[in-house]
């Protein structure tokens, strides 16, 4: 029963973590079809580097493709990148999304050609996969740095669309999303940190602390209230029965 149930519960986590990048995915599809339908193009509504007129090509560039081919590369790893990014850190996901994509299109207007309009998703995929493999080696969490890994090895060899290889390629726009992406990793993550370290402090870096502290973590059931409990407290005379709790003690001692 319970490993039905987990399943249902990861199946739905799977499915929730995908909705947001489809959903810009569909975007993408719908103007292509436009424009294949209407024999028209809207590649001209795109980035123009420091193009005050055509500011709004920071938010339109993503969502315009030149070919076929284009689309459908940036289609699946959006899709995969993103997914990524909400299921293993769905904590600050949809503010890591809305910053990748707003500061990589900014970024790339900072340092792109002027001289050729900017468009396409993979700005913002270069972010997502450089926030992934950023966060996950600074987090120490192996299940992240695991997922790091495995994106270096799908996605190892997009480093080189870094780099000024190709003239019809907007590697500015990859450079440009891959920096916001190492950058916003580096923002989220000591945050986070810091967070853990004021719940599992080191004894040296704890205030107060003298030359032999005892620390009394207590684990505890409430049959009243069917919960379950825990916490710590330094030399604590608690009221709680023996019975219904459960007491670890750590002597610690500084050198």
């Amino acid at each position: 029963m319970n490993d039905k149930t987990n399943s249902k519960i990861e199946l739905r986590k799977i499915f929730l973590s995908m909705v947001i990048p489809i959903s810009f995915v569909f975007l993408f599809w719908i103007i292509y079809i436009i424009e294949i339908s209407l024999n028209i193009q809207l590649s001209q509504y795109g980035l123009r580097a420091r193009d005050i007129s055509q500011w709004f090509g920071v938010l339109t560039m993503p969502f315009l493709h030149g070919s076929l081919e284009h689309i459908l590369s940036n289609t699946v790893s959006f899709i995969v990148l993103g997914s990524l990014l909400f299921y293993f850190y769905n904590n600050n996901a949809i503010q890591i999304f809305v910053w990748i994509y707003i500061f990589s299109g900014i970024l790339t207007w900072i340092i792109a050609r002027g001289s050729v309009v900017h468009i396409g998703a993979s700005g913002m995929i270069y972010a997502f996969a450089g926030y992934i493999f950023t966060a996950g080696v600074i987090s120490k969490n192996i299940r992240n740095m695991a997922i790091s890994l495995i994106v270096v090895f799908l996605y190892g060899s997009m480093i080189w669309g870094i780099f000024p290889m190709k003239n019809n390629i907007s590697w500015e726009g990859h450079l440009a999303g891959f920096v916001v992406g190492i950058t916003i990793a580096l923002m989220y993550i000591p945050i986070k940190r810091k967070e853990q370290e004021k719940i599992y402090c080191q004894f040296d870096d704890c205030p107060d602390s003298s030359d032999s502290d005892e620390i009394e973590i207590k684990y505890f059931y409430d049959n009243n209230k069917k919960e379950n409990y825990i916490y710590s407290k330094s030399q604590d005379n608690s009221n709680t029965t023996e019975n219904d709790e459960t007491r670890i003690k750590y002597l610690y001692k500084n050198n």
